[in-house]
């Protein structure tokens, strides 16, 4: 999950100076199926024949259509009518959504640990983004409740993933959601497709186009649902909120948004709450060892 934290912080820089060249819905339907194209051929190459249970299929189009088309729908058009310290901030709260959402439905197990860590790490993030100007107002409401629902998009999606089982492996589970997903984004961003003059893109963005396919989609949507499985989808979001810190920081280099000091009090409450969450599935990594 560090390694998927890492990625997805890159990645909002990387992004962000690659939308300066394409727009945000042809972006994100050439990514996408950029994304599902080499996960399919990965998929093949590893498992050779893949075969999705009949049980599963609808439960997998109805994740692919949530976790992917609806969510990247509410993401953009929300992040394109708010601030992107209000969209961080609104994003900073799915661990929390998350973890009561499970423990509601009975799919996750809220402990004190859980509930200590994600309280400690929303804290965090509170003060990073509160301190560079989180505010509502009637010009940004639209946008931010776009971005809340796309809270509770990822928040299903997660959910939903942890439902499986053992019944698919990880990669399969991606890499279905992904091929139910895409067609959705590719028919929203059809029209802005037809207008790109690819010829004429800088090197930006075609570096943010292999790096958000690759990395961001096809590696990370592979570690975190693979941590899904293993963790739980309430520890697997606990490490989400670390990702405003970090992409703060490497934001300065990259597109010189200097850091602060209420960072490291922020940064210092999110690396807390993580390792706080943590530290109950270490001891029961320990326990289980020790029965074995």
């Amino acid at each position: 999950m560090l390694t998927v934290v890492v990625i997805w912080a890159a990645n909002i820089s990387i992004v962000k100076a690659a939308l300066a060249g394409i727009g945000p819905l042809p972006f994100t339907a050439v990514r996408f199926t950029s994304a599902t194209l080499l996960l399919v051929i990965v998929l093949r190459v590893q498992a050779g024949s893949w075969r999705v249970p009949r049980a599963l299929w609808g439960r997998l189009v109805l994740l692919g259509l949530v976790g992917n088309t609806a969510y990247q729908f509410f993401f953009i058009l929300g992040l394109s009518q708010t601030t992107s310290a209000n969209s961080a901030m609104i994003m900073g709260t799915t661990p929390a959504i998350i973890a009561l959402t499970g423990g509601l439905l009975g799919l996750e197990k809220l402990t004190r640990h859980v509930i200590g860590g994600v309280t400690l790490a929303l804290a965090g993030v509170a003060i990073v983004m509160s301190r560079q100007g989180a505010a509502v107002s009637a010009q940004t409401l639209h946008g931010d409740l776009l971005m809340l629902c796309a809270v509770f998009c990822w928040t299903a999606y997660v959910l939903g993933m942890r439902t499986l089982g053992g019944q698919i492996s990880s990669l399969g589970a991606t890499t279905f959601t992904l091929l139910t997903g895409t067609p959705g984004l590719v028919l929203l961003g059809s029209s802005g497709l037809r207008q790109v003059q690819w010829a004429r893109l800088p090197a930006s963005v075609w570096f943010g186009l292999a790096y958000s396919s690759l990395l961001a989609l096809v590696v990370g949507y592979v570690l975190y649902n693979s941590n899904i499985k293993r963790i739980g989808g309430v520890r697997t979001g606990v490490y989400s909120c670390a990702i405003p810190l970090l992409a703060t920081l490497i934001a300065w280099p990259v597109l010189g948004e200097r850091p602060h000091w209420w960072h490291a009090v922020g940064g210092t409450l999110i690396i807390g709450g993580v390792l706080l969450a943590r530290r109950e599935t270490k001891e029961e990594e320990s326990g289980t060892l020790s029965s074995q």
